[in-house]
C-alpha cells in the first residue's frame, strides 16, 4: 500500500504545481505603482482586414497585451526584483503609443494608401488601458506604368525576359513599397545566378512619380553601370582549394594535400578525410559561370554530411589577369569524430510503473569518408508492484533491442547511377537489429533483421525513403505453464501469434513531406507515410519449387514457416502558429496491416498498440483496446489476491499482449504556448491537449469480444484523454512533464464510458467505482496518467 500512497501524494504535488503556474494570482493590476496602467487591448480601426491584423506588430514590443499566464509567472517569481522569469508587465507610455502610431502610419502608407493619417485613443478603467488607432486611409494608389531605364544590354535583356517571372509590381496594381523591395531583392539574385560575382543591390534603384489627384504613380527600375565601365563583368570559376584544419581550429603539422582533377586542391590538416565526398559536393565547376545559388548548395551540403561544423560560404578571390574567373576556397572545421546521444521518458500509473531509455553511440567518420557508424541500444521495462502482480514480482515486460547501422552519403549500388543531391544529400545504411521481448510468465520473443535502405530527397521539403530488401527471422518461446493454460481454454490465436518462429522478407517504401520545418514556427502540413509489404517473394519462390506445408496447411521454405502481409500507417500533422512561440498542432494518425496468402494472422511485431507518452497518454502502453474489450468480461471475476481464479492467472499472464490491433487510428489536439524565457536556466513551456483513438481486430475475434473495427461503432468504441504538460527546453533538448487524464474509457458501455465525469469525485479517493473494478480486474483503475520524457511527444 504504501507504493500507492506514496505515488498519490507525487500526483497531488505535481497537479497543484501545475495548477499555480496556470492560475496563480487573482489580479493582473495588483503590483502597479502610483499612476501605472497596465496595457490590456489594443484596436486598429478603418484599416482593410487585409492589413488590421499586420499592423498590430507595428505596436512597440513594451505596449503590447501580456500573455495572463506569463505575467502571472512575473508576478509570482519577481518579487525579488530578478526579472528573469515570466514577462513584465506593459505599463503604458505615452511615448511609446506616439512612436507605435507613426509606425503604424508609415506601415499603411507602404501599402498604397500614400495619404493615409492615423490618430491614437487611450482608454483607461481600473488601472487597464485599451490603445485604439484609428486609420484614415484615404485613396489606394495604383501603378500607371512601369519602364526601364538599364544602358547594360546584357542586363536589360536579362531584366526584360526574367520580370514575369519574379516581378510583384503590374501595371493596374497596387504601388506597394514592400513590392518594390521584393523586386530589388529578386532581380538581385537573378544577377548572382548568371555570373554578376560584383553586382551590387546599390545599382538597382525605382524612381515614381505620383499624381495624387489622380492617384495613379509612373514607376521606373533604373539599374547603373559601375562607375567607369561601360558594362557590369561576368565571372566563371577557376580552381578550388579546400582545406581541412584540426578540430580545434589550427592548421599544424603535416597535411595530407591531393590534387583532384583540374581544380581541386584538398589539404587536411587533420588527417581524417579522403577527398571524396567533399569534392563531390561542391556545384562549382570550373568553366562554369558564377552562381550563388551553386554556392549555397555547396554549403548546405557540406552541412548535411554531418562531420563538419559551421560550414562557411566558400571564399573567392579574382585571378590576377583580366580574364574575370574566380579562384575559391572553402575552410572546414572537423566536428568530434565520435558522439552519444541519451534519450528517455519515464512514466507511472498507481502500481505500474516503467521506463524506456535510449543510447545512440555514432561514429561520424570511418573509412575517411564521412562514413556514419551507429550503434543503438533500447530498453524499455514496465514494472507492476500492484496487488495482482504475477508471482509478486514487479517486472511485467522488457523490450530490449540494439543494432548497427552503417549510413554512406551517397547511393551505394552495383550500377553506375548518377549522383544525386543537388536537393539534399542522399544516404544508403546498411543495418543489422536484434530485439527481444519479454513477458513474464508468458513468452520471450527475440528477432534478428537486416535491411538496406535509400533515403533521397525530391525537394528540400519531400524525402522518399525505400528498402528494397528487408530480412527477419523471428523466434517465440512460450512459459510450459502458459502454453498449458492457454491450450486448456482453445486459445491457439494466441499460441500461433507469440509461439511461433517465422522469417519473411519484405520491401517498405517511406514518403515524408516537410519535416525539415518540425522545429519552425511555420504554418505548414506535415506528412508520413509508409508501406511495408512482406513474403510475396517467398511465397513465388515456394510455388515454384512445390515446397513442403506444415500441419496448418501453411508453405514452408528451410523448415520454417514465413509470412505474407500488408501494412501501412499515416502520420499527417497540421501545425498553425498564433505568434510569441503559440503553436497549435493537430495530428492524425491511422495504421492498418492485413495477412493474406500464407498467413491469417498478422506476425507479433507488425500490429498495432495504443497508449503511452506520444499517442493515447492518458493510458500506459498496450493498455488500450482493442475497440470495447473488457479484460473483466473476458476473462471473468479477478478473485483475491490469495486465490486468483485460473481466469485471473491468465489475465495477469496476457497483460499487455491481449490489447492489441491490425487497426489503428490516433488523433491529437495540441496547443503550446511560452511560460518563460528564463526559468532557472530553461525556456519553460505549456502544453495542452487532446488525445482520441484506439486499436482495433480486422475482424470478429473470440479472444477479443467487442475488439473488432466497424465504421457504426467507432465513435462509441474509440477513447478520449485530456491533459496539461510543462516543456523544459535547455536548447539541446526538451524535457517534458505530462498530465494525461482518462476522460472516455471504451472498455465501459453507455454513459459509464465518459468516466471522468461521471466518476470525478474519485479522482484521487476511493469510492464505489473503483473498488467494483478492483473487485472485477484485481487492480486500481487510474484516472491519471503521469509523463516524464526528453523530447516532444510528436
Amino acid at each position: 500500500m504504501k507504493a500507492y500512497i506514496s505515488i498519490n501524494k507525487y500526483r497531488i504535488a505535481i497537479l497543484s504545481i501545475l495548477l499555480l503556474f496556470i492560475g496563480s494570482g487573482c489580479s493582473l493590476t495588483r503590483r502597479l505603482k502610483g499612476n501605472e496602467k497596465l496595457v490590456r487591448k489594443v484596436t486598429i480601426r478603418g484599416m482593410d482586414g487585409e492589413f488590421a491584423e499586420l499592423a498590430v506588430n507595428y505596436v512597440d514590443k513594451q505596449q503590447q497585451p501580456n500573455n495572463v499566464i506569463n505575467l502571472q509567472l512575473y508576478n509570482l517569481f519577481n518579487k525579488s526584483g530578478k526579472h528573469n522569469i515570466g514577462e513584465p508587465p506593459a505599463i503604458l507610455d505615452s511615448n511609446l503609443v506616439e512612436f507605435s502610431r507613426v509606425q503604424i502610419e508609415k506601415f499603411i502608407r507602404s501599402k498604397g494608401y500614400l495619404k493615409a493619417r492615423v490618430i491614437d485613443t487611450i482608454l483607461v478603467k481600473n488601472k487597464r488601458a485599451e490603445l485604439i488607432f484609428t486609420t484614415t486611409e484615404g485613396p489606394m494608389f495604383k501603378i500607371r506604368k512601369i519602364d526601364d531605364s538599364i544602358p547594360d544590354k546584357k542586363v536589360r535583356e536579362l531584366y526584360r525576359s526574367t520580370r514575369k517571372q519574379f516581378s510583384h509590381l503590374q501595371p493596374g496594381g497596387r504601388f506597394d513599397t514592400d513590392s518594390l523591395a521584393f523586386d530589388r531583392d529578386a532581380f538581385f539574385q537573378v544577377m548572382k545566378r548568371n555570373g554578376y560575382y560584383e553586382f551590387y543591390r546599390q545599382y538597382i534603384n525605382f524612381a515614381y512619380d505620383s499624381t495624387f489627384n489622380s492617384s495613379v504613380v509612373d514607376l521606373r527600375m533604373i539599374i547603373d553601370n559601375p562607375a567607369d565601365k561601360p558594362e557590369h563583368p561576368i565571372f566563371t570559376i577557376n580552381n578550388t582549394l579546400i582545406t581541412i584544419s584540426k578540430s580545434n581550429g589550427t592548421k599544424i603539422g603535416k597535411a595530407d594535400t591531393i590534387q583532384v582533377g583540374s581544380q581541386f586542391k584538398f589539404v587536411d590538416y587533420s588527417g581524417r578525410f579522403k577527398p571524396q565526398p567533399v569534392v563531390d559536393y561542391i556545384y562549382q565547376k570550373k568553366g562554369e559561370l558564377f552562381n550563388s545559388d551553386n554556392q549555397t548548395i555547396t554549403t548546405s551540403r557540406l552541412s548535411e554530411l554531418n562531420v563538419f561544423r559551421n560550414v562557411p560560404n566558400p571564399d573567392y578571390e579574382k585571378t590576377a589577369d583580366s580574364t574575370n574567373r574566380l579562384n575559391s576556397k572553402i575552410e572546414l572545421i572537423p566536428l568530434k569524430q565520435m558522439s552519444d546521444r541519451v534519450e528517455g521518458e519515464f512514466l507511472f500509473s498507481g502500481g505500474r510503473y516503467g521506463y524506456n531509455a535510449g543510447n545512440t553511440f555514432t561514429d561520424r567518420n570511418i573509412f575517411k569518408r564521412s562514413v556514419a557508424l551507429q550503434i543503438k541500444l533500447n530498453l524499455s521495462m514496465l514494472f507492476d508492484i500492484g496487488r495482482n502482480a504475477l508471482n509478486n514480482s514487479g517486472v511485467e515486460n522488457q523490450d530490449f533491442k540494439v543494432g548497427a547501422s552503417l549510413i554512406y552519403p551517397w547511393i551505394v549500388t552495383p550500377f553506375n547511377l548518377a549522383k544525386p543531391g543537388k536537393q539534399g544529400v542522399p544516404h544508403t545504411t546498411f543495418s543489422t537489429n536484434y530485439s527481444r521481448f519479454y513477458q513474464k510468465g508468458l513468452v520471450e520473443r527475440t528477432s534478428f533483421i537486416n535491411s538496406v535502405t535509400y533515403d533521397f530527397l525530391e525537394t528540400a521539403n519531400k524525402v522518399h525513403s525505400i528498402t528494397p530488401i528487408d530480412i527477419e527471422f523471428s523466434k517465440g518461446t512460450i512459459d510450459p505453464i502458459a502454453y498449458q493454460q492457454l491450450l486448456k481454454q482453445n486459445r491457439y490465436s494466441y499460441v500461433y501469434l507469440i509461439g511461433r518462429t517465422i522469417f519473411t522478407t519484405g520491401s517498405q517504401y517511406t514518403y515524408q513531406a516537410n519535416g525539415n520545418l518540425l522545429n519552425t514556427y511555420a504554418n505548414f502540413s506535415y506528412f508520413r507515410g509508409s508501406l511495408d509489404v512482406g513474403g510475396n517473394m517467398l511465397y513465388a519462390a515456394s510455388n515454384i519449387f512445390n515446397s513442403h506445408k506444415d500441419t496448418l496447411g501453411k508453405r514452408t521454405l528451410f523448415g520454417y514457416t514465413f509470412a505474407q502481409y500488408a501494412r501501412g500507417e499515416i502520420d499527417f500533422r497540421i501545425y498553425r502558429s498564433f505568434g510569441g512561440e503559440r503553436q497549435f498542432i493537430f495530428r492524425i494518425n491511422p495504421g492498418i496491416g492485413v495477412p493474406f496468402g500464407n498467413s491469417n494472422q498478422l506476425i507479433f511485431e507488425k500490429n498495432f498498440y495504443a497508449g503511452g507518452a506520444n499517442d493515447m497518454r492518458a493510458w500506459l502502453p498496450r493498455t488500450l483496446g482493442p475497440g470495447q474489450f473488457n479484460r473483466a468480461t473476458t476473462y471473468g471475476p479477478a478473485g483475491t489476491a490469495d486465490a486468483p481464479t485460473t481466469g485471473d492467472t491468465l489475465r495477469t499472464r496476457l497483460k499487455y499482449i491481449d490489447q492489441f490491433g491490425e487497426i489503428k487510428f490516433i488523433t491529437n489536439a495540441e496547443y503550446r504556448y511560452k511560460l518563460a524565457d528564463d526559468f532557472f536556466g530553461s525556456k519553460l513551456k505549456g502544453a495542452i491537449f487532446i488525445d482520441a483513438g484506439n486499436v482495433w481486430r480486422l475482424h470478429k475475434q473470440a479472444d477479443n469480444p467487442g475488439g473488432e473495427f466497424r465504421f457504426n461503432n467507432i465513435l462509441q468504441s474509440s477513447a478520449i484523454g485530456i491533459g496539461t504538460g510543462l516543456r523544459f527546453d535547455v536548447s539541446f533538448f526538451v524535457f517534458r512533464l505530462d498530465m494525461a487524464f482518462k476522460f472516455k474509457d471504451p472498455q465501459f458501455n453507455g454513459s459509464d464510458q465518459w468516466v471522468l465525469i461521471k466518476h470525478s469525485n474519485e479522482l484521487f479517493h476511493p469510492g464505489v467505482f473503483k473498488n467494483n473494478y478492483l473487485q472485477a480486474n484485481g487492480e486500481s483503475y487510474n484516472f491519471m496518467q503521469l509523463n516524464f520524457g526528453i523530447g516532444m511527444p510528436f
